[in-house]
């Protein structure tokens, strides 16, 4: 067999880089498929993002969240605020959970991945992907979801856990303040607004949940572990699980992150490496 010559080496490694890309480009057709096709779509994100975001209330998820959804172009979903969303515009699936809720029920999961794919169809925010939030509580749900992303040829790539000890939440929630309508959150003490009591973006006021207290919190981290427990070990199985130590100042949080997505990254580039491999262009 005569040896392979440097020019067909090079052309097939560029054959390789066209290929990728072209796959880049149908994945970002299939998340658009349904909007006018007559228009040029303007390009995708290099990387997209689809990942559960977990963590007990006062973890930081609210801090994080906007910060992977502007760096993404990701669809930040808090499950309770698109349920609350979805019953204030009176939707089908909104009147649907209020008759339950009314009655004293929980939402089904059904219903709360309906909402969800209804959002990643319909939400030209989530084109690129999405950060969900609050969802899944259970590993009933959590298959239901998978079910789901299965059904549009997608799948989850990231279940990051941000843990910390439950001693240091009691302070973090006491002081913590809520932006309404975006979910960004702030810190009396740890990461206070810029202007006293004001949102950074936008200026509107912030807002301090009834709940935030110390008694009422003790009740929501019991159930939040009885909960994600199973749902971590769900995801552990998976191979998609990741714990972040929440304890950090948020900056440190961020750059942990930012290694997690660097990781899924640098694998991808590993499937190139061994279809290299395999055509006996690479050692």
């Amino acid at each position: 067999m005569a040896p392979i010559k440097d020019e067909t080496v090079d052309a097939l490694r560029d054959l390789v880089g066209k290929l990728e890309s072209r796959v880049e480009q149908l994945e970002a057709k299939l998340q658009s498929a349904g909007g006018e096709g007559s228009g040029r779509q303007p390009k995708a994100p290099t990387n997209s993002m689809r990942m559960i975001l977990i963590g007990p209330p006062g973890a930081g998820k609210g801090t994080q969240a906007p910060r992977i959804k502007e760096k993404y172009s990701a669809c930040h979903l808090a499950t309770g605020d698109m349920l609350r969303s979805q019953v204030a515009k009176k939707t089908s699936l909104g009147r649907e959970a209020k008759k339950i809720m009314d009655q004293g029920g929980l939402v089904s999961d059904e219903i709360m991945v309906d909402m969800i794919k209804n959002e990643l169809d319909n939400n030209s925010e989530c084109k690129y992907g999405f950060i969900l939030d609050g969802f899944p509580r259970t590993v009933a749900q959590a298959e239901r979801l998978d079910k789901m992303l299965q059904d549009k040829q997608q799948k989850l790539q990231h279940a990051v856990e941000l843990q910390i000890d439950d001693g240091l939440l009691v302070s973090r929630i006491t002081g913590r303040l809520i932006h309404p309508a975006s979910g960004r959150s702030y810190h009396k003490i740890f990461n206070p607004p810029k202007e006293s009591m004001k949102d950074d973006v936008t200026g509107e006021p912030l807002i301090q949940r009834s709940d935030d207290n110390a008694e009422t919190l003790k009740k929501r981290l019991s159930t939040y572990h009885q909960q994600t427990t199973p749902v971590v070990n769900y995801y552990q199985k998976t191979g998609i699980w990741k714990p972040i130590d929440a304890s950090q100042e948020p900056g440190q949080v961020w750059k942990s992150l930012l290694n997690v997505f660097q990781e899924n990254k640098s694998s991808s580039t590993t499937t190139t490496s061994s279809l290299l491999s395999k055509i006996g262009l690479r050692n």
